[in-house]
Parts: structure tokens; C-alpha cells; sequence
């Protein structure tokens, strides 16, 4: 299909009971297949529909409290028969996918578990980005970051027919500098796949989601289309998470949103690349990313929290727990000394 420069972004967002093992992913990944078909097939007769979303853990959660049981029992390799099953639709409807994420198991990685999504078109799978702020200290799984040789893009950013694409993960999206890598590379659209839960999603008084996703939008002047989990308490506890799946356009406006609360959705919200590089053409106020004074953020020239810590094994619940300790201890040495000159 031809370059594309308004279409349709389509968040689908679920409500499952979380997988105990892999056997049970691909009814998950028909059920995901189905949604496309109702996005793509029901709104045809109003506008295209190019590109879909899903949630963080689509595919599985991490719910067992070792690495060594998240390989035996849920982690995939990738790609595998549900990325090939994607791909296969895609080229189908000419349309393009940020998977829900999958635990992922690679043999350049012996012993390591990656929350990973993939960007999937009809030439395939075109990306994949594991997720570098993992939530501590629950998640167990390894950030690229904590792996000393590792070499591939942790920001990868990819040029398709329908736009400049990047995607992080959930607890990313509250560090600013990770998004920026994605503008900075280029990114137009900014892929969020989230498993987002109470109290910090869409309930009142804190609302984060909709907070972060409309400043993520309009300080990297780009699109951001972002999938949140919307499971009742008894899917996957002990949270419960809220959606509110939502479409935002790069001056922070809020184009779809679905309604709080559990249960599967679909909202649809458009994408227009035109109006988005004309405005990133013409504007010399609020243009950010232009006017970034990179030389005055002295602050990032040292690290905080340690990088490396898998290099010999993957983490353990002590290991997080002693990184955690030691990037407080690090902070508070910053915060107590004098300020530069």
C-alpha cells in the first residue's frame, strides 16, 4: 500500500484472566487477531484503520517470582508462531502492529527473561523493543541496561508507510529522557503498551496515564497512541487495572479515550502526519525538540541507578533490592552536594 499520511490508530485494550502457562497463548493470540478483524473490517466504512495496539502483557504476565519458572513455563523466543500468526495479518489488511508484550527468551541471553513488544507490518517483524525501566522491584525480568555487552537499539525507531514509529513500555513512560531517545530519533508516532493499574491510571485524584501521555505528546511534539490493560481484580491480582486507552495528538489534546473501568475495548482516534510535519515545519515557539540546550544538563553525566548488574546472572529479588539501596544512596549524594557554579 502507498505512504499513508492520515489514517486511523486503533487502542485495544483487554480483560483476561492472565495465562499460568505458554500452552495457553495462542487462544489469546486468536482472541487479539479477532479485535483487529472488528477494528479494521467495522470502521472501514469510515476511515482506514492502519495501525493497532495492545496492551502490556497481552500475551502473559510475569506471575511467577523467579526468572527460572518465567522461562519454563510462559517465556517464547522471538519470532516464534504468534509473531509469524501477526504477520500473516498484517499483510492481509495492509495494516501494522505494536504487539501486546510477550516474555522473551533469547539464546544470545542465556538465563535472561525480556518484556518485550514487536512492531509487526505486512514485510514482517520490524522491531523489537525490551523494555529498559523495568518496575522495581517487582519485575524480574532483565532491562537491556543491566547487560554490559548488549548492542542493539534500546530506542529503536522505524520508518513505515504510515510514519516514524517507536514504542516503550509502560514504566518508561515516567522517565521523560526515555521517550525523548524516541523523538529524538525521529519518532512521529509514540507507541505506548501498558499495563498501567490503580491507583495511578485513570482514577481521580492522580490520573497519571492521561497526565504523562498528554506531556509525553506535547513536549516531543508527536502523536502518542497508547493501550492499557483493562483487567478486573480477579484477572490479575492483587491489582486491578483501569484502561482508559486514548489517542493524543502533539499538542496534548485527547483525540479517543475509553472510559475507566475493566473490560475489552477498542477505541480508535486519527493520525494525521501531514498537519503533524507542517506544524514541526513551521513553528519556531514551543518547538522542543529544536531548542534543547543539551550542553546545560550537567546532571546526566553521571549515573544513578547501576548499570551492568546482570552481567554475571540474572536478577533476583536481593540483587534488585541492593541496586534499588545503592541508586538512593547515589541520588542522595548528588542532592547533598553544593550546586555547580
Amino acid at each position: 500500500m502507498p505512504n499513508c499520511d492520515r489514517y486511523y490508530a486503533a487502542t485495544c485494550q483487554l480483560d483476561l484472566p492472565n495465562p499460568k502457562s505458554r500452552d495457553e497463548i495462542p487462544a489469546r493470540v486468536q482472541h487479539l487477531l479477532a479485535m483487529v478483524d472488528r477494528a479494521v473490517q467495522g470502521y472501514e466504512p469510515f476511515f482506514p484503520v492502519r495501525l493497532i495496539v495492545f496492551p502490556e502483557f497481552a500475551h502473559a504476565a510475569p506471575i511467577y517470582t523467579t526468572v527460572a519458572e518465567l522461562r519454563e513455563r510462559l517465556a517464547v523466543e522471538l519470532p516464534c508462531e504468534h509473531t509469524d500468526a501477526y504477520v500473516r495479518r498484517a499483510k492481509e489488511l495492509g495494516v501494522y502492529f505494536q504487539t501486546g508484550s510477550f516474555l522473551e527468551v533469547d539464546r544470545a541471553w542465556p538465563g535472561h527473561v525480556f518484556n518485550t513488544t514487536c512492531l509487526i507490518g505486512p514485510t514482517g517483524l520490524l522491531a523489537k523493543y525490551r523494555k529498559v525501566h523495568t518496575w522495581i522491584p517487582w519485575e524480574l525480568h532483565t532491562s537491556p541496561h543491566d547487560l554490559p555487552e548488549y548492542t542493539d537499539a534500546m530506542y529503536p525507531v522505524v520508518e513505515t508507510e504510515i510514519g516514524r514509529l517507536g514504542a516503550a513500555i509502560c514504566y518508561d513512560w515516567l522517565f521523560p529522557e526515555a521517550i525523548r531517545q524516541l523523538a529524538l530519533a525521529g519518532a512521529e508516532v509514540l507507541i505506548r503498551v501498558s499495563a498501567y493499574m490503580d491507583p495511578w491510571g485513570t482514577a481521580q485524584p492522580l490520573d497519571w496515564w492521561t497526565l504523562v501521555n498528554r506531556v509525553r505528546a506535547l513536549e516531543n511534539m508527536a502523536y502518542v497512541v497508547a493501550a492499557n490493560q483493562a483487567a478486573r481484580l480477579e484477572n490479575y491480582p492483587p491489582f486491578s487495572w483501569p484502561g482508559g486507552s486514548m489517542v493524543v495528538d502533539y499538542d496534548g489534546r485527547i483525540l479517543a479515550q475509553a472510559e475507566p473501568g475493566g473490560g475489552d475495548r477498542i477505541v480508535v482516534g486519527p493520525i494525521d502526519l501531514a498537519a503533524l510535519r507542517a506544524e514541526r515545519e513551521r513553528r519556531r515557539g514551543h518547538h522542543l525538540l529544536s531548542q534543547l540546550r543539551m550542553e546545560t544538563y550537567r546532571g546526566y553525566n553521571a549515573p544513578i541507578y547501576p548499570t551492568g548488574t546482570a552481567a554475571e546472572q540474572p536478577h533476583d529479588a536481593a540483587q534488585i533490592e541492593a541496586s534499588i539501596a545503592e541508586a538512593k544512596r547515589r541520588w542522595n549524594s548528588r542532592a547533598a552536594a553544593p550546586p555547580e557554579a
